[in-house]
C-alpha cells in the first residue's frame, strides 16, 4: 500500500486500512489514520471517539436497547501509539442503563466515555423532528476547506461542502474507507460517531495555524433521537467564541436519511503558541 505524506513523516505509527490495531484484550495501537491535527504525536478525538463507542457497543449488548447519548470528557493528551480501554456498568436497569469506557495511555486516563442505552419501542405515531434536512453529498462538490488542517486523520477523509459556508457556520459531509479496528466489522454507529468530533474544524471562526488562535475541545456530547445509518456523516456546524477564552461548537448531525441528532463541544480559545 502506498504511504501518505503523514505516514512517511511518522513511520513509527502503525499503518493499514484501519484506525486501530488490536494488540490484546482491550489493548490497541493507533495508526497514522488516527493522527491528530493539533499535535502530530497525538490521536485525533474523532477516531478516539469511534474506538470508545466500539468498546461501548460490544459491552453487554442487548438487542432491545439503543445508544441514545454518548458523553466524552478529555482528561489529557491522547497519545498516539499503545493504549487500553476498560468498560463497566455504571447504572444497570431494565429499560435504561449507563455504561462507561475509559481510555488509558502511558499510565494516565485520557478519555472517559459514558453511554446511555434506552429500551426501544414503536413511537412512530408521534415521531417528528424540527431539524430540517440538508442537501445530500452526492449533489455537492468536493470541499477543500479542510486543507489547512494537518494530520493523518483529516488526510484520510473525503469531504463535500454546501453553498453558503463561511467562518463560524457551514454544512460539510464526510466519509472514510477505514475500519475502526482491524479485523472487525465497523458498524454504522461506530463509523459515523467516529467522525463527529470533526465538527470543531469544519467551520472555524479563525483559520488554524501560526500567529492565529487554537480552540481545542475538552469534551464531546452526542445526543441521538435516531440510530444513524450509512457511510456519510453530514455536519451542520456553528461555532461561537466568548470574550473570556471559552467557546462552543454546536452541530446538527445528519446521515443520508436526514437529521439524527446533535453534538456539542466546549472549547478553550487561546492564541497559538509562538513558533507553532
Amino acid at each position: 500500500m502506498t504511504q501518505t505524506a503523514a505516514e512517511q513523516n511518522l513511520p513509527e505509527l502503525a499503518v493499514g486500512d484501519f484506525y486501530y490495531l488490536p494488540t490484546g484484550v482491550g489493548t490497541y495501537r493507533s495508526t497514522v489514520h488516527a493522527q491528530g491535527a493539533w499535535n502530530p504525536h497525538e490521536q485525533h478525538m474523532a477516531p478516539a471517539t469511534g474506538v470508545l463507542v466500539h468498546a461501548l457497543e460490544l459491552f453487554a449488548p442487548r438487542p432491545e436497547m439503543r445508544m441514545a447519548r454518548v458523553s466524552l470528557d478529555i482528561h489529557g493528551i491522547i497519545h498516539g501509539g499503545e493504549f487500553e480501554i476498560t468498560t463497566r456498568m455504571i447504572r444497570p436497569g431494565r429499560t435504561i442503563e449507563l455504561i462507561e469506557a475509559e481510555m488509558v495511555s502511558q499510565g494516565r486516563t485520557c478519555i472517559v466515555a459514558r453511554g446511555w442505552r434506552l429500551r426501544t419501542l414503536d413511537s412512530s405515531a408521534v415521531a417528528a423532528t424540527e431539524d430540517a434536512g440538508v442537501i445530500h453529498p452526492e449533489e455537492l462538490a468536493t470541499f477543500e476547506g479542510m486543507s489547512p488542517w494537518p494530520g493523518g486523520y483529516i488526510e484520510g477523509l473525503e469531504f463535500r461542502g454546501a453553498d453558503g459556508h463561511r467562518p463560524g457556520k457551514g454544512v460539510v459531509w464526510m466519509r472514510n474507507n477505514f475500519e475502526m479496528v482491524a479485523g472487525t466489522h465497523t458498524s454504522d454507529l461506530v463509523r459515523l460517531l467516529g467522525m463527529v468530533d470533526t465538527a470543531n474544524g469544519v467551520a472555524p471562526r479563525v483559520e488554524p495555524g501560526p500567529e492565529s488562535w487554537t480552540f481545542p475541545n475538552v469534551d464531546l456530547q452526542i445526543h441521538m433521537h435516531r440510530g444513524p445509518a450509512g457511510q456519510w456523516l453530514g455536519i451542520e456546524a456553528q461555532q461561537t467564541y466568548g470574550t473570556d477564552g471559552i467557546g462552543l461548537t454546536s452541530a446538527v448531525l445528519h446521515d443520508v436519511h436526514g437529521p439524527f441528532g446533535r453534538s456539542e463541544q466546549i472549547l478553550t480559545v487561546r492564541p497559538a503558541p509562538a513558533g507553532s
